[in-house]
């Protein structure tokens, strides 16, 4: 069986576009490679292996009829267990949900279809998607297979775990507090937190969520290559009107001046050295490819952080209360507690508060944005956590929150943001955090693409660990 699994999203489309590869031996290369892999990091926990090959025969029966089947022709894509995939589970990790079987696909797995991608399998979550860590009792822990001995992120861990592994080309993610950028920080890829109402959202598997998930969780890509999530941002946006937050948007804006922000510690929040010279480094590349950089104070990060935790808490603590009670799960229910006593209990006066401090908070950060382009900050302050950091105390758990002040602040303002991968450090991966306006997504693909032509490309992680 060849390697397939090593090439880019991009590369397969290309290549199976063009019948240099069909779909169904690219699918049946990643197949194998899942069955060789998987059992040891748990990356995708609900497989179908038939369903795949089915739909790849698809993909080639359309090419062969002289049709263009999307811009992920042939690409093997995993979906992440929180959004419903019509004949399977929409589990969030959760043993009570075990039994939830979709009847209809979500917008964006309906969109990943429209857009030719082969659907290999449905990948881990922490339990109510609720954590930076990626294990729960129905499914169990997920590995990080460039390095077992840390977090492969969440909550999107088994997306990212997958993409890094070669079990698929591009994770589907979603991302409330840092779900799709932590995930790619700790597993060395690339994730994009997309803009609010970019990507159509809507499980009709479980009740409309309330506002705080309404007004921050998005959809989006995982890969190893910044075209690999231009593409899949272009498939996953594609216009679906059961989401009534959705908002057609053009892919491109109006040409912009390269200039960028750089905030090495925001809020003054604390960062690792490493962390800071990656940071350095990254700038000075982009400065290398034609950006101008200046070191300056960005907007409120605890501020907004605060809002998030409300307005999160405030869904979680009237909504998924009991459900985390009779889940009895340790870790979430460990986590919550910690989250709940950080937010206090959110009464109407608090949620209304929150509602419109938001409103604020978003003016500041896009007249902010409108001077510079491209903001630059950390992922996170810390290198990747050790596995099961956040539940060994307390103390960690606050050590955990405070480093992830970026993942928590920046999806109250609705913008996107882009975690690149930049290297390695102390066998951790390491990368920055590229913030834009909202809809300015193409902002952030640009300057990715600048530090990826700077940075060594990325590979696929081989878990040889006995």
């Amino acid at each position: 069986m060849q390697e397939f699994w090593k090439m880019t999203a991009s590369e397969i489309s290309d290549a199976v576009r063009s019948k240099k590869l069909s779909a169904t031996e690219v699918t049946k290369a990643h197949l194998a490679r899942m069955d060789e892999v998987n059992p040891k990091i748990n990356a995708v926990v609900q497989e179908f292996p038939e369903e795949a090959l089915l739909a790849a025969q698809q993909v080639d029966d359309a090419i062969a009829r002289g049709e263009d089947p999307g811009v992920l022709c042939g690409v093997p894509v995993t979906v992440k267990v929180n959004v419903d995939q019509k004949g399977h589970a929409s589990t969030n990790g959760v043993r009570l949900l075990k039994d939830l079987v979709a009847q209809d696909d979500s917008p964006v797995v309906t969109n990943i279809r429209k857009a030719g991608g082969v659907i290999v399998g449905r990948t881990n979550t922490p339990a109510f998607s609720l954590r930076w860590f990626t294990k729960n009792s129905l499914h169990g822990q997920t590995l990080n297979p460039r390095n077992k001995n840390i977090t492969p992120g969440g909550s999107s861990g088994g997306a990212s775990a997958a993409v890094a592994a070669g079990i698929c080309a591009m994770g589907h993610g979603t991302d409330i507090a840092g779900s799709i950028r932590y995930p790619a920080y700790a597993c060395g890829l690339h994730g994009l937190r997309t803009t609010f109402g970019r990507i159509p959202a809507y499980n009709a598997s479980a009740p409309d969520r309330y506002i705080g998930a309404q007004l921050m969780a998005v959809s989006g890509p995982i890969a190893r290559s910044i075209s690999d999530l231009e593409i899949s941002l272009a498939a996953m946006s594609a216009t679906e009107m059961r989401d009534p937050w959705y908002r057609a948007s053009p892919m491109n804006g109006d040409d912009f001046p390269k200039r960028a922000a750089l905030t090495l510690a925001p809020d003054g929040m604390s960062i690792d050295p490493d962390v800071r010279t990656a940071l350095v480094e990254a700038a000075d590349k982009l400065k290398s490819a034609g950006w101008t950089i200046e070191e300056v104070d960005c907007p409120p990060m605890r501020r907004a952080a605060n809002v998030n935790a409300r307005l999160w808490m405030a869904d979680t603590q009237f909504g998924q209360k009991d459900l985390i009670e009779r889940e009895a799960e340790p870790d979430s229910q460990f986590v919550f507690e910690q989250m709940s006593l950080d937010a206090g209990t959110v009464g109407l006066e608090s949620l209304m508060g929150a509602l419109q401090e938001r409103v604020g908070l978003i003016r500041q950060w896009e007249l902010f944005l409108q001077n510079y382009p491209l903001f630059i900050c950390p992922v996170s302050g810390e290198l990747p956590f050790s596995q099961q950091l956040d539940v060994s105390s307390k103390e960690a758990f606050a050590n955990v929150f405070e480093a992830q002040l970026t993942q928590r602040a920046l999806p109250v303002i609705g913008v996107p943001s882009l975690s690149v991968a930049t290297g390695e450090v102390r066998d951790r991966p390491v990368g920055v955090q590229l913030v834009a306006s909202r809809f300015r997504e193409d902002i952030l693909l640009a300057a990715g693409k600048d530090l990826e032509k700077a940075s060594e490309p990325i590979s696929v992680a081989d878990p040889d660990w006995n």
